[in-house]
């Protein structure tokens, strides 16, 4: 799945990536308001405009490393009913939006894709490698990444401090290993642990919703 790291981004990858980007922030706006958090809402988040969402470092990484994020959107935990549990439901929201986009997209491209204009499919295509891509890539549990969100609802009462320690500085440690994953393991070694594990789990996911469609 090299390809997947490696595109050229063309116009078609350009608009995919900000199509798969705003629907996964415009998820995660709308599942903290659905669960009584307005902070998202009052912000302007439950948008699809994508000027909304678009961040700046997250759109650095991707084309310094081919792996990026849109801008966070703020929530407030102490408005839900269930913190933990909501906050993991809403950080889960994101990805899984991306998920769904993935199944959405596989029913044309398996059953209808000779039948559509090459510039479509292209572009579905391209749409549709995003989505999973962006799915494998966010549940990683990583900060800022959802899936460091989402494992908080198994995190035992005793280790809640070290945990929160580990979502305030463990951004700038996953960024530098993106850095070193990428412009030193990559090209003198030709081995990245990133790529391999993505690829992998891309390749399998891409299998599963394809054929189970």
């Amino acid at each position: 799945m090299d390809f997947l790291f490696d595109m050229f981004f063309d116009l078609y990858s350009v608009l995919a990536l900000v199509l798969v980007i705003t629907i996964h922030e415009f998820s995660h706006a709308w599942v903290a308001n659905f669960f009584g958090d307005p902070t998202a809402k009052i912000a302007g988040r439950i948008s699809l405009n994508p000027l909304k969402h678009l961040d700046l470092v997250g759109t650095i990484m991707l084309f310094l490393v081919h792996i990026g994020w849109g801008k966070p959107v703020p929530v407030n935990s102490q408005y839900f009913l269930h913190p933990k549990r909501d906050s993991a439901l809403t950080a889960l929201a994101g990805p899984f939006s991306n998920l769904l986009l993935a199944v959405f997209l596989a029913i044309p491209l398996r059953y209808f894709a000779s039948g559509l204009h090459p510039f479509l499919l292209h572009f579905l295509q391209t749409l549709w490698d995003f989505s999973i891509l962006l799915f494998a890539f966010n549940m990683l549990p990583f900060p800022p990444l959802d899936g460091s969100k989402i494992i908080a609802v198994f995190v035992p009462r005793r280790w809640q401090s070290f945990y929160e320690r580990y979502l305030q500085s463990g951004s700038i440690y996953f960024a530098l290993f993106l850095m070193f994953d990428q412009f030193v393991l990559a090209p003198n070694f030709g081995f990245s642990f990133l790529q391999y594990f993505i690829g992998w789990i891309v390749t399998f996911l891409k299998a599963v919703i394809f054929f189970g469609t």
